[in-house]
């Protein structure tokens, strides 16, 4: 492979203030509409076209291809991409030991600015994104801005994050000494992020490794590569060096395993599975010949997340959260509500309540901003209407239930309620990732509280209650990483709301907290004894 060419001009760029989370869009007001409706326009008369591997920044082709498809038209092809293997493996792990070499030691500010620069680029064209998000994953338009959203937020806020950490001091100054406390980057990592939010997870933890110092290679799901083909053609127009982020769509069996595995890989960042995660970090413990190091894992493995529904509660409140924390992009979030837990005393009005709403609810092609659009593909699809099944023989049906069928063909499942769920049952146990909602009738908020912690998972959970013993209570035993009370349990900000959960949930890294670019480093504290006169 040629050499990179690390001349690359990053054009300085510094932060604006302080950190504040990208607006969301009003697509009620005509303009707005009118530019996402130009975006999808554009985005569609692009569609079909292929895209190569990235590596050390030079543009490569293979014999596989993998096909990205339109879940709500699936004879729609929205990009097609190459297929990496175990060679290109390890060709990637060579760019990026080479980038690193140079990446590592540029200044703080010159990364920072890459970052800003990219959010700059993203800002100007988010309803374009957006419009690719519409395509490739089948979100909503509301879903879509806030997945661009929270992009730029990532970028903006790790930019600041970096240069904040980059002044940290030791706790104090041993006298006669002079004390410094370094975060240095860590090597190579691989990023491997979901297809559900495809954008804003894929930068977070690529902006997160770069602006430390790493460099990285990104292996994108095979149902979202486009997006992160699209974000890796912004980062080199902010002026990114070739080698820095290796953009390299493959199998999880083949080139992911070769990643994971290889002995110069220092850090695995994945979003993901539950079964994936684990076997990630299985594969990430054993150390292999040519590995002087522990290898570092970043994992956030979904959940089972639950809203806490009291006697005393806001209803009115209540039902629109658990709505939209069960059914927003269709149930395909690790934060969504999959239980709910009502309280007996409201639990008949509740389910009542429950069934009109849902029954507002409209299903159909993204592009035309329904409610609900498709579920990822026919394997997701499949999969769900199983979980119904178990369903009905494990509780009462009180809406949805079944597939819907239309002309393109697309993945869509009606959203789907269950009552009369046990907290032991399988639909209050198991992740179903899809718009499938349990209700759990529990006697009292001692027993609802026993039943949201009765799973593996520990991910996001919310509270409706009007009783602040109840909520500060709850505070203290509701065993989750990101816990709200009287809103829906879906929506975390960057900054607001560090995401992560507990037990197999992950292993609470926080994205979007003060602690997160620390999983990227490694702290190296250095003293120098002074001589006598600076001791004086």
């Amino acid at each position: 492979m040629a050499t990179q060419d690390f001349t690359t001009s990053i054009q300085p760029c510094s932060p604006q203030g302080s950190f504040q989370n990208e607006p969301f869009t009003d697509f009620k007001v005509p303009e707005n509409a009118r530019a996402m409706q130009a975006a999808l326009d554009l985005a569609a008369s692009q569609l079909g076209r292929e895209y190569d591997l990235v590596i050390g920044g030079h543009r490569l082709k293979t014999e596989g291809k993998i096909r990205s498809l339109n879940p709500a038209r699936p004879a729609q092809l929205v990009g097609l991409h190459q297929q990496a293997g175990a060679e290109e493996a390890e060709t990637a792990m060579k760019a990026a030991l080479l980038a690193f070499e140079s990446w590592s030691r540029r200044p703080v500010e010159e990364r920072v600015s890459l970052l800003l620069n990219a959010a700059r680029i993203i800002r100007n064209r988010k309803f374009e994104f957006c419009a690719w998000l519409t395509f490739e994953v089948g979100k909503n338009w509301a879903e879509a801005d806030a997945d661009v959203g929270e992009t730029i937020d990532f970028l903006e806020f790790y930019a600041r994050e970096a240069l904040r950490l980059a002044t940290i001091q030791p706790p104090i100054q041993f006298p006669g000494e002079r004390g410094e406390l370094l975060y240095i980057p860590l090597g190579v990592g691989a990023v491997i992020p979901p297809w559900n939010f495809p954008f804003a997870i894929m930068a977070g933890m690529t902006a997160a490794s770069i602006v430390t110092g790493n460099t990285v290679v990104l292996k994108p799901s095979s149902d979202a590569p486009t997006i992160a083909a699209k974000f890796v053609e912004v980062l080199e127009e902010a002026g990114m060096p070739g080698g820095v982020v290796n953009f390299c769509p493959g199998s999880g069996s083949t080139f992911g395993n070769a990643l994971v595995e290889h002995p110069q890989t220092r850090f695995i960042a994945f979003t993901g599975s539950k079964k994936v995660g684990l076997e990630i970090h299985e594969r990430a413990a054993k150390a292999l010949p040519g590995q002087i190091w522990i290898k570092r894992t970043i994992l956030e493995m979904g959940g089972k997340n639950a809203i806490l529904v009291c006697a005393d509660a806001n209803l009115d409140a209540a039902i629109e959260g658990v709505v939209a924390s069960a059914f927003g992009f269709s149930g395909q979030k690790c934060s969504a509500c999959s239980r709910a837990i009502v309280e007996a005393p409201v639990y008949g009005l509740f389910v009542e309540r429950l069934r009109e709403r849902v029954a507002q609810l409209t299903v159909g092609d993204p592009a035309a901003n329904p409610n609900l659009g498709p579920v990822i593909n026919q394997g997701a699809l499949d999969s769900m209407l199983r979980f119904i099944e178990t369903g009905k023989k494990e509780g009462r049906l009180l809406a949805g239930g079944h597939a819907l069928q239309t002309a393109a063909g697309g993945y869509f499942l009606e959203p789907t309620v269950f009552g009369e769920i046990a907290p032991e049952a399988v639909l209050a146990q198991e992740e179903i990732f899809g718009p499938v909602l349990a209700l759990i009738k529990v006697s009292s908020f001692e027993e609802g509280l026993k039943a949201a912690n009765n799973t593996e998972y520990g991910l996001t959970g919310s509270v409706y209650s009007t009783d602040r013993a109840k909520l500060d209570h709850a505070c203290r035993e509701f065993h989750v990483g990101n816990l709200y009370f009287n809103r829906k349990c879906t929506g975390a900000m960057v900054g607001a709301h560090p995401f992560g959960g507990f037990n197999l949930s992950g292993t609470d890294s926080k994205a979007g907290g003060p602690d997160y670019l620390l999983l990227f480093t490694q702290a190296k504290s250095v003293a120098e004894a002074l001589r006598a006169a600076e001791a004086r």
